[in-house]
């Protein structure tokens, strides 16, 4: 099974990746061991790992008129990915800056250029919407337009999930469009104040909503907006860890092919937990996420280990 349509509204980003022992603390300086430039943006990434493991995806967003904008959209298209909803506008690409330490943690600083002109939904954005049979949003783009989407496709009868990243208060109008929220451990606990994953699950799922929470080394927890009461664990896969950059975005790109495709939950969180696991033993982020046949592998050989 292959092919579930997937619209992508969201961020596109330059990543600049220095890898140091360890993260610096307020006030001090260390020193870096490499400098690596790396497409990235948590929705090109997202758009890039649903294609890679089968998706046929359509990527809505901008970029700026400059060598990081072009390497960009070549990158998407080259993967298949149709990018004739994404602009290329009077603002330099958006770019992040990434520390990552010694065991593959990381902490990012975006600055959202040209992603920061994607405030309304264009004619461009109501077609990729309406053609597909999933939106997949983030929050690297302005809120207004976030929500806009997940309106449009709620009107329109599309299945949206909603990566809550950057964490920020959520409009009660946004969440009551989205039909699948994926925020990390960290997301989960700013946006309900609950210090436990399980009670975050339950307090976001409040609404009518699938919550998946992705917990890294910890695996990922699920509860149905069918079935609240219940908080269902996804085991993790033990790997070790280069870089984790690219391991949340893999995971809802992953998931989002699945829920397009109309695979069972159990099925599609497996399949996204290993996508991740495969992910975060390589550097840097859209260069990391595998493809669908690798991701077959990985289940077929982890079921051989059982």
């Amino acid at each position: 099974m292959s092919g579930g349509r997937i619209a992508v509204l969201g961020s596109a980003n330059m990543d600049l990746v220095v890898t140091v022992d360890r993260a610096p603390q307020r006030g001090e300086t260390v020193p870096g061991h490499s400098l690596h430039t790396v497409p990235g943006g948590k929705g090109a990434n997202q758009a890039l790992a649903a294609a890679r493991a089968g998706g046929t995806v359509t990527f809505l967003g901008a970029v700026g008129d400059d060598e990081h904008g072009r390497r960009i959209t070549n990158l998407l298209r080259d993967a298949g990915i149709d990018v004739s909803g994404l602009a290329t506008v009077d603002q330099p690409t958006g770019t992040a800056h990434i520390v990552v330490d010694a065991a593959g943690d990381n902490s990012i600083v975006v600055v959202p250029g040209a992603n920061g002109t994607v405030s309304s939904l264009t004619e461009d954005h109501r077609a990729g919407i309406e053609a597909a049979d999933l939106l997949l949003l983030q929050l690297e783009l302005p809120l207004a337009v976030v929500g806009a989407a997940a309106t449009y496709a709620r009107e329109r009868g599309v299945r949206t999930v909603l990566t809550p990243a950057p964490a920020v208060p959520l409009p009660d109008s946004l969440l009551a469009a989205v039909d699948v929220l994926v925020p990390n451990e960290h997301e989960a606990a700013l946006l309900t104040g609950a210090g436990a994953a399980d009670a975050a699950a339950r307090s976001l799922a409040a609404g009518g909503r699938d919550v998946v929470i992705t917990l890294g080394r910890s695996g990922a927890l699920h509860v149905s907006a069918a079935d609240q009461p219940t908080v269902r664990r996804v085991p993790p896969f033990a790997v070790d860890a280069v870089d984790t950059t690219a391991a949340g975005d893999t995971f809802a790109g992953v998931l989002a092919v699945g829920l397009a495709e109309g695979v069972d939950w159990s099925a599609s969180l497996r399949r996204a937990s290993a996508a991740a696991a495969l992910s975060v033993q390589r550097f840097g982020a859209s260069s990391s996420m595998p493809g669908r046949a690798e991701i077959d592998a990985f289940l077929d050989a982890a079921e051989v280990g059982r």
